[in-house]
């Protein structure tokens, strides 16, 4: 019998004990009656195949841009939206469905989110026109912002020990592989035009997916009695939401609208409204009120350097993701599913060292967490020069790709585990909201920062009217974009040491 079945759910007197102390307490699985195991592994299937599905969704659009300007006659601004749309309600709403898991119930609001995305993915299949698609991107990006933080708060509460850093690991491996398969996924689905829908499949793939896991969850999630009764923290959202739109939206559409004053100021004012949103949760906290973001969960130095570290690692994989791509089908002209199978030495190598770093002495893990950033760093840059001068690379390119991943996956999975080693359960609700929010505005910047640089020395790929650039041209503008993803890579390792230094 594997670990995951062994393990016990957590006991939910400690967790009441708990909420009387705090104030705070998370939907606790309810123990398992005598004679009875619960359904530990099917309870982790569920929770990764629905972030499996909406990670998917988020890269899976990118190759079939393409097709959807054709069919849906409609601008590259548009189309931006439709990509980011997605991101930016997911980005926003990520603390807040913490939040209302923790006092509806973790099931409940999973359920709620995974129901919502669903329809979504169904109103986006047969969308008649780019508006139309966008708004239901925006729903389905909601829809996933009720969902994923309940994930984190459903495995710290159901599993314990190793079997819980099992969990997360399996969880960071979804996470990185699902970008990767995304690529692949858009390029078959495209490219196949089942029954002459072009890209439409791309959504509606979701729908009977979703109903799926709809079914299973109702089965296997534990019911447990929701027992926060904290308030939303309104201040606090409308806040947060708005700090995250003047950074978000510029990052998105700066590039492809050449940089209006508008968008310059929003993108100044962002830093600014970060404040105004430190400011507004001290005096909720002062009042005695329930804070967005505790201020408890973000003293946790394992926490915020591990949230620092994941930031930098995914905000380089995602920026280099995007610009490869970019390079091989602008550049290299490949199709869209040779584009993507491209990818499956990184995803190998990234699940690799997912699934394996636990087997290292735990002394090691925090040191193994810097070395790892900078064998990603290499990757980057062997890439970069193995491709410079405008050739396919040889059998040295998938070599560098599973260094690439390999330093991907030991440096993301333990990250997952170490920013949540120290939180207690009854924090798990916040701390998620937090640690999920991270990638997910990470990627936002990388593409957006990275994918900037190397679309600009690209002669910008893929706009109207714009030639294609050469391949020389794009392999320069991908070792260009390589140097400033693999010096911030390396930032992602210098956050650890502090915590290298402490553990001394």
């Amino acid at each position: 019998m594997s670990e995951l079945t062994q393990d016990r759910i957590p006991d939910p007197g400690r967790i009441s004990a708990v909420e009387s102390a705090d104030g705070i307490t998370g939907d606790a699985p309810p123990a398992a009656p005598k004679g009875k195991r619960p359904q530990h592994t099917g309870i982790l299937l569920v929770v990764l195949g629905a972030v499996f599905m909406a990670l998917l969704d988020a890269t899976v659009v990118n190759v079939a841009t393409p097709t959807m300007r054709t069919d849906l006659d409609t601008t590259g601004s548009a189309l931006q939206l439709i990509v980011s749309g997605y991101t930016i309600s997911y980005a926003a709403l990520l603390i807040t469905g913490a939040r209302l898991g923790a006092r509806h119930g973790f099931r409940t609001v999973f359920l709620t989110g995974l129901a919502t995305f669903t329809l979504a993915s169904l109103g986006c299949g047969l969308a008649p026109t780019a508006g139309a698609l966008i708004a239901a991107r925006v729903v389905q990006g909601l829809g996933a912002g009720l969902m994923v933080p309940q994930i984190y708060s459903l495995i710290q509460l159901t599993f314990e020990g190793p079997a819980r850093a099992r969990a997360l690991s399996l969880y960071a491996t979804v996470i990185a592989v699902a970008v990767v398969v995304g690529q692949v996924a858009g390029g078959l689905l495209v490219s196949a035009d089942l029954f002459g829908t072009g890209w439409r499949p791309a959504f509606l793939i979701n729908v009977p997916v979703g109903l799926a896991l709809l079914v299973a969850a109702v089965r296997l999630l534990p019911v447990g009695t929701p027992r926060s009764a904290k308030g939303l923290d309104l201040p606090g959202l409308v806040t947060l939401t708005a700090a995250l739109l003047l950074l978000v939206i510029p990052l998105v559409l700066g590039h492809e609208q050449h940089w209006p004053l508008w968008m310059t100021l929003c993108l100044a004012a962002a830093a600014p409204m970060f404040g105004v949103f430190v400011l507004v949760e001290r005096r909720v906290a002062r009042r005695g009120g329930a804070p967005l973001v505790p201020g408890r969960v973000l003293r946790s130095p394992d926490l915020v350097c591990g949230a620092a570290a994941l930031f930098f690692g995914m905000a380089g994989y995602a920026g280099f993701l995007f610009s490869f791509s970019q390079h091989l089908q602008s550049g290299l002209g490949e199709s869209a599913t040779r584009a993507g199978l491209a990818f499956a030495p990184l995803a190998l190598g990234v699940a690799t060292g997912s699934l394996t770093w636990q087997k290292l002495p735990a002394r090691w893990h925090l040191p193994m967490i810097a070395a790892a950033s900078a064998l990603a760093a290499a990757g980057y840059l062997g890439i970069g020069c193995t491709l410079r001068a405008g050739g396919q690379g040889g059998l040295v390119l998938p070599a560098l790709q599973l260094l690439w991943g390999l330093g991907l996956g030991y440096t993301t999975s333990p990250l997952l585990t170490l920013a949540l080693s120290r939180i207690d359960p009854a924090d798990a609700s916040d701390a998620s909201g937090v640690l999920t929010t991270v990638p997910q505005l990470a990627q936002v910047v990388g593409v957006a920062a990275y994918g900037s640089i190397f679309l600009a020395l690209a002669d910008r790929p893929g706009t109207a009217g714009a030639a294609a650039p050469s391949a020389v041209a794009s392999a320069q503008a991908l070792y260009a974009t390589a140097l400033p993803v693999a010096a911030g890579t390396l930032l992602g390792a210098l956050a650890i040491l502090p915590l290298l230094r402490k553990r001394r």
